[in-house]
């Protein structure tokens, strides 16, 4: 069976930054395509940054069993990983890489044991965090509010996870990532 590799972080920690630096490396990785319940942001496409689905739909497979994992993170604001999502990579000889929130993360890890590294991606603050979701241009400055509350609780998750790395020089926690990643794959 192929090997499974959790990343989660608060929003803005530069996650997704790590996971797709690690995904271009010579590791057979492949990502986990989450699903979600919001709406695509700028050039996101269905099947290639995450399955869009309605909160009814997203509701009826939490009925059909079909989530490994899944969390309302706001009210209607699905996230959740498919079982069908890791079977696709297992059976075709791959390792998962999962880019999850760290209550999803948690409940992977709790799932698969050892057969699965969960890492956690620490911002070096909250300040930071706060001024790099200004910089991404995305959100509202409501949204941000909400999403530095949620890291900040976030951040309490951290000592239930394999490793943290901190990402206060990205460089840095790129290669820490690799390193980590590579070893736990040779196992």
């Amino acid at each position: 069976m192929g090997k499974l590799v959790i990343f989660s972080a608060p929003s803005g920690s530069g996650k997704s930054t790590v996971v797709n630096y690690l995904l271009k490396q010579n590791l057979n990785l492949h990502f986990s395509i989450s699903a979600t319940s919001r709406l695509p942001r700028g050039c996101e496409k269905d099947g290639v940054e995450y399955y869009f689905l309605t909160p009814e739909e997203f509701r009826e497979r939490i009925d059909n069993e079909e989530f490994l994992e899944y969390e309302e993170v706001y009210p209607d604001r699905f996230y959740g990983t498919l079982k069908s999502e890791i079977e696709r990579i297992v059976s075709n000889g791959g390792n998962v890489i999962f880019d999850v929130d760290v209550v999803g993360g948690c409940g992977i890890k709790a799932f698969y044991g050892d057969e699965a590294l969960s890492v956690f991606i620490q911002p070096p603050s909250i300040e930071e965090l706060e001024r790099r979701l200004v910089n991404r241009g995305t959100d509202s400055p409501e949204v941000i509010q909400a999403r530095i509350e949620k890291a900040e609780y976030e951040m309490t998750f951290a000592p239930q996870f394999d490793v943290v790395i901190l990402n206060d020089n990205l460089d840095q926690a790129k290669a820490e990532a690799l390193s980590v990643v590579s070893e736990f794959l040779k196992r």
